[in-house]
């Protein structure tokens, strides 16, 4: 068994140097943007590490990648997964946060890019689309504030989405919470042997 250190940990000590070296404190959390600087940093480091490239490393050389490819590091793939047009959870989601209060998409794409810490990208792209179904399935409504600009479309859940949303979460959360459990059991077995674990400055490679 080898043990090496831990790539995230390490990457976060230099992202750390960077700042210092560059005299600026470190950024606010910006998680589609990081600095020109700071992305040729993460791709010098993945390099050193991997040897290749990310956009040209067999396994993370996909479309699914790509954000690390731009040096967006604190994007996870396997959050994204979930969350992908026809994942199931998006709409889940989208209708939980209305329900919260009315928003605009861009309000939206905001809150679940800080609430996953950044680890799925905000895309208009799957948003709107998925805002236009939830409301021909009269699930949310949406409104103009200024019907003359059009500008901003703010949006609500409908009685009936409420009724959904609670089906559908009847549906989803079991099944995400069983993901969980799998997802744990992988973890550990990738940390090691029957629930042994790696210390904070190491992952364990078998």
């Amino acid at each position: 068994m080898k043990k090496r250190r831990n790539f995230w940990r390490a990457w976060h000590d230099k992202q750390h140097h960077w700042w210092e070296e560059h005299d600026r404190p470190p950024a606010e959390p910006d998680f589609s943007s990081p600095p020109p600087g700071m992305v040729g940093a993460w791709r010098e480091f993945f390099h050193d590490f991997m040897g290749t490239w990310p956009e040209q490393h067999w396994a993370f050389g996909g479309r699914r990648f790509s954000p690390w490819h731009q040096g967006v590091d604190a994007f996870n793939p396997f959050v994204a997964s979930l969350l992908s047009k026809g994942g199931g959870l998006l709409p889940l989601y989208v209708m939980y946060l209305l329900s919260e209060e009315p928003r605009y998409g861009n309000e939206v794409m905001d809150l679940i890019a800080e609430r996953t810490g950044g680890q799925w990208m905000a895309n208009p792209g799957a948003i709107y689309p998925l805002m236009n179904v939830l409301e021909q399935q009269g699930l949310i409504e949406g409104e103009w504030p200024d019907p003359r600009k059009r500008t901003i479309r703010i949006y609500q859940l409908t009685d009936d989405g409420q009724q959904e949303m609670e089906r559908l979460k009847a549906i989803v959360r079991p099944k995400l919470e069983e993901a969980i459990e799998v997802l744990q059991v992988m973890a550990r077995d990738l940390n090691g042997h029957e629930g042994e674990k790696a210390g904070p400055d190491e992952v364990i490679y078998l």
